[in-house]
């Protein structure tokens, strides 16, 4: 038996989202200490990881290892009939099937097709980073749309006291610097000087998809390394990490 309810649809939406980004099917492992998923996308960029610990549900029950696959528009279109106060659970129903429930004095209840899963779960990168920053999503996701204006990829510089985000192409070039005062940052910590291009499309699609469920962005960063995002879904410990590979042409 398998259950996980959500007192709102906004962990969902936002999940649904993130996985979204980067496949088309998606297979979740759930045990008695909560729900997972991971997955890399098909060009082997960009990675997410999902951890829902039990204690972030309203209620949760798995008296037994249990993995579902189910093809990740499927998900996408029964969320997104869910209105933000709706309570969302997904239990184990049919045996090639989970059953989708959506209340709030209205209640429907949806059963939708599990498929066999294609590949394996994806390892998460060992890393250790020089730079970390929290900064508020809306600064970020400003930020990278005014460079998308003139490139396709942004270069991230984090120094002592500065945050220093820029791009260029034939178009033209923009720089955008966030001292460490700066209100949009909250904490920035550097232990060695970090510099990193990655795709702007990338890290859009994730921050916007993550939608409103986080007011508050942390990153983490080196020279050359990959990125990781951290996204928290609720203030119980569900989050979401995503990891991005730099550009090789920095």
């Amino acid at each position: 038996m398998f259950l996980a309810k959500t007192s709102s649809s906004q962990e969902w939406k936002a999940v649904a989202a993130a996985v979204k980004t980067l496949v088309e099917e998606a297979t979740f492992d759930a045990t008695t200490e909560g729900l997972a998923f991971r997955a890399m996308d098909p060009s082997h960029v960009a990675l997410v990881d999902l951890l829902m610990p039990n204690s972030s549900f309203e209620k949760y029950e798995a008296d037994k290892p249990f993995k579902f696959s189910l093809r990740v528009e499927d998900l996408v279109k029964l969320i997104g009939r869910s209105d933000a106060k709706d309570s969302v659970e997904i239990a184990s129903g049919e045996e090639d099937a989970i059953k989708v429930t959506l209340k709030n004095g209205y209640k429907r209840e949806f059963s939708v097709h599990l498929i066999e899963s294609t590949g394996g779960t994806a390892p998460l990168p060992k890393l250790e980073f020089d730079t970390k920053v929290a900064l508020t999503k809306s600064i970020f996701e400003k930020l990278l749309s005014d460079i998308s204006v003139v490139s396709d990829q942004v270069t991230i510089q984090a120094t002592k006291d500065k945050l220093s985000f820029s791009g260029k192409s034939d178009v033209g070039k923009a720089d955008i610097s966030l001292e460490k005062n700066d209100a949009d940052i909250l904490d920035l910590q550097v232990g060695a000087e970090s510099k990193a291009t990655y795709s702007i499309d990338y890290l859009l699609g994730i921050t916007k998809a993550m939608g409103g469920v986080s007011d508050t962005l942390f990153a983490e960063f080196s020279t050359k390394k990959p990125i990781r995002l951290e996204f928290k879904l609720n203030d119980q410990g569900a989050r979401v990490y995503y990891f991005l590979a730099p550009r090789v042409s920095d």
